[in-house]
Parts: structure tokens; C-alpha cells; sequence
């Protein structure tokens, strides 16, 4: 079995904790972060075994429909993907810059994945939710037709779900974006 990481987003924080507790109680997994979001929302990330983290997210979910937002599990996140999370992304030059944006936490990481799976793209940011009243956004950048396709995939895999809010490619952006964002 494959490394896998999954997410759980909630509407309440009572809600979200007890099914972050219920997550790692149904299978060996690994909390990996766990916190509220805005605004006031809660999100728990857990990675291990495919199966586990399936079995894991699935026990969670069904817990308090109510007030259940949205999930995801990956087999197999690319690489760039915890980097963007967590801000240690070192990128030098951006030829392009790409946004995008959703009204959720857990399908801006299910984007990027895609995103920086579909084309040689670099990962520089993804916000969770963090200061953005519960929408995230991701930051990539790489040659502008390679960011076209790859903010083009991020689009229709967020808008399957119903959760794009916009986006856009910007070819050569200004150095003194360039600086705001690195």
C-alpha cells in the first residue's frame, strides 16, 4: 500500500474535533495537523496506509453529517504539495503566475495535487482557510503554458465539487508582485 494523506472539514469545531478524534481512533494513522479555520470552521489532516486513511476519513465523515463540509483522500500527494502547506517552498524566479481559488479548505490541496500533477509547475503556496473567512487559495508558477494547464485541471477538478470561486494566469508577473508573494 501507498502513502496516502486525507483531510476532514467541518462547520463547527465540537463537530470537527470529535471526528478528528474519531479518525485516529478508527485507524493507524497519523494526525498531521488539526486546527479551526475561519470562520470557525475545522479541519484535521491525517496521513498513513491508503486503506487506513480511507477507513479513517469515511468513520469521520459519517459522524456528524450535519455538519460535514467536504474531504478528500490522495494516494500518493505529489511531493510539493507539503512544502506550499507549510511555506518552505524556494522558489527563485516566476516566468507565471497562477491563482486559484475555492470556497473550501479540503479541495484546494485535491487542486494543487492535480495541478502540480498535470504540468511542471511549482507549488509556492497553498492558504487553508487561514484569515480568508474558510476559502483557501494556491499559488504556482512555472512556464505560462504550463501554468495554463495545470490552474485549467485545478479548475474542473474544484468545479466538479462546487467549490471554484476563480482564478487566473498571469504571464511575467511585475517583480514587485513577485516579491509580495515569495
Amino acid at each position: 500500500m501507498a502513502k496516502a494523506i486525507g483531510m476532514i472539514e467541518f462547520k463547527t469545531v465540537s463537530a470537527g474535533v470529535t471526528a478528528a478524534d474519531q479518525m485516529v481512533k478508527t485507524a493507524a494513522v497519523e494526525l498531521i495537523e488539526a486546527q479551526v479555520v475561519c470562520p470557525g470552521k475545522y479541519i484535521a489532516l491525517i496521513t498513513g496506509e491508503l486503506s487506513a486513511v480511507r477507513s479513517a476519513v469515511d468513520a469521520a465523515q459519517s459522524l456528524h453529517e450535519e455538519q460535514f463540509i467536504d474531504s478528500f483522500v490522495l494516494g500518493n500527494p505529489h511531493e510539493s504539495i507539503f512544502p506550499a502547506i507549510y511555506g518552505t517552498t524556494q522558489v527563485q524566479n516566476i516566468s507565471a503566475l497562477g491563482v486559484l481559488e475555492t470556497f473550501d479548505a479540503a479541495s484546494i490541496i485535491v487542486a494543487a495535487d492535480e495541478a502540480a500533477k498535470t504540468a511542471i509547475v511549482n507549488l509556492i503556496e497553498l492558504r487553508i482557510a487561514k484569515g480568508m473567512c474558510g476559502k483557501s487559495y494556491l499559488y504556482l508558477t512555472g512556464e505560462v503554458a504550463a501554468v495554463e494547464s495545470a490552474i485549467q485541471r485545478a479548475k474542473s477538478v474544484v468545479a466538479a465539487k462546487g467549490m471554484y470561486l476563480d482564478s487566473s494566469v498571469i504571464a511575467h508577473p511585475d517583480e514587485q508582485i513577485c516579491k509580495s508573494i515569495l
